[in-house]
């Protein structure tokens, strides 16, 4: 996975009107008129952030006559699940260890009857 890509990827989704435009795409394509609705910005801002999402590879524009819809593109967003998923699994592990730790100071701790 190129560095690059992965992050281009992180830097488009640190923003928020993004990341909303990426679950709005995520339902079905939507022309840029479609995108522009539910939110408070120009439609040329909202282009803008769709020029960010094309860069990143995130986001494609297709031709329909006189539209251009844009549709999620899964392949970068699958790359920075699969990085992420590394240091989640590294987490769980350590997690893990800790929960048995604390089981057996918890053990160790207990009154002993008799």
């Amino acid at each position: 996975m190129a560095t690059a890509r992965l992050d281009a990827t992180f830097a488009a989704l640190a923003d928020p009107t993004r990341r909303a435009i990426l679950a709005r795409l995520a339902q079905g394509e939507a022309t840029v008129t479609e995108l522009v609705a539910p939110f408070k910005l120009s439609q040329p801002a909202i282009s803008k952030h769709l020029k960010v999402l094309e860069k990143a590879g995130l986001i494609s524009r297709g031709r329909d006559a006189q539209k251009r819809p844009c549709r999620i593109a899964p392949e970068p967003l699958a790359e920075a699940n699969e990085w992420l998923e590394k240091y989640r699994a590294l987490w769980e592990a350590n997690f893990e260890r800790l929960d048995d730790l604390l089981e057996e100071l918890k053990s160790a701790k207990k009154p002993k009857k008799g």
